[in-house]
């Protein structure tokens, strides 16, 4: 397991114990232009003491089993806004942490997490924290032609339902500033601060709010049952999506799909398109016209439409 941070990489063994001994690495030259990233089943050789001061070399990268992916920010306004980077390998499963009040939660980088999820072959669980302010009702409705997996998290409450849902998997954890995400990470790995210090002491000043880390859940109580691992990824709050394709983009909206079997050859089912056969399916009721219109947003995005910053924000409350 690797932990990434500017040119050095801490790597663990997954089979160790609740705190396994970080051994710090740097990528070796016959690697090429291969990248490493969090999450990267690795070879290393040198010294794999993880004494202070030690540095081993990773030789292999194994073949990965997921890569979940991002575009930043679907911007084409600048020479690297529109390069595909991938976040996390090998993980399966995507926590999208949301608040269900202050701040309220966001259905359209929800949105786009479950398509970058879907994308990837990672199955998605919505965490949905501050339950004690706010019902789920409305969100869950929202959300109801996608059966999606979910656990509510209240300050103080049982996290068991959300341990056994991480336990023995590989969770890469998202969400916006102040949903709560940090705590929760605090909250499942006690030590996380300590942790997170340790690996990123090797990336020459860098801030560990920036670096994605995996952490190793603890044990807790007798239970032999793997407790799997974390992925906290502070520095990501969102998911460009110009990396995939339109049709693979419906994957994230299932109400939609049989709307466009019936839609006009070639259809964009865009909002100019004025023959798209998904207005008339939202009309007769078949779906939200708050989906559709997340659809279309998360289309003109991809497309790299400037005119798409006039209409509602992608990342806009729930109604």
């Amino acid at each position: 397991m690797i932990t990434v941070d500017r040119g050095r990489y801490g790597c663990v063994q997954e089979d160790t114990g609740d705190q396994p001994e970080v051994i710090t690495a740097m990528r070796a030259r016959e690697l090429g232009r291969k990248s490493v990233v969090v999450g990267d089943r690795v070879a290393l050789v040198g010294d794999v003491s993880g004494d202070v001061g030690s540095l081993a070399r990773i030789v292999r990268i194994g073949e990965r089993t997921s890569v979940l992916r991002r575009t930043a920010d679907d911007d084409d306004t600048t020479p690297e806004g529109r390069l595909e980077r991938v976040v996390v390998a090998n993980a399966d499963q995507l926590v999208i942490v949301s608040a269900l009040s202050d701040p309220p939660p966001r259905t359209g980088f929800i949105d786009r997490c479950l398509v970058a999820a879907y994308d990837a072959g990672i199955e998605p669980l919505l965490c949905l924290t501050k339950a004690d302010l706010a019902g789920p009702e409305t969100v869950l409705d929202y959300y109801a032609e996608l059966d999606l997996p979910h656990v509510l998290v209240r300050p103080g409450s049982d996290l068991a339902e959300l341990r056994e849902r991480l336990a023995g998997r590989i969770s890469v954890m998202v969400g916006h500033s102040g949903v709560g995400k940090s705590t929760l990470v605090n909250r499942l790995v006690p030590d996380a601060l300590r942790a997170v210090g340790a690996v990123s002491a090797v990336g020459k000043g860098r801030h560990t709010s920036t670096s994605a880390v995996a952490l190793r859940l603890p044990v807790v109580g007798k239970s032999r049952k793997d407790p799997g691992w974390i992925i906290d990824t502070p520095g990501i709050r969102s998911f460009g999506l110009a990396h995939v394709s339109a049709e693979s983009l419906l994957h994230g909206f299932p109400d939609l799909v049989e709307g466009t079997l019936e839609d006009q050859p070639n259809c964009g089912h865009t909002a100019a398109d004025v023959n798209c056969r998904l207005d008339t399916w939202v009309a007769e009721g078949h779906a939200d016209r708050r989906r559709l219109d997340s659809y279309r947003r998360l289309l003109s995005s991809r497309a790299g439409d400037l005119d798409s910053r006039d209409q509602p924000s992608p990342d806009a409350d729930l109604a």
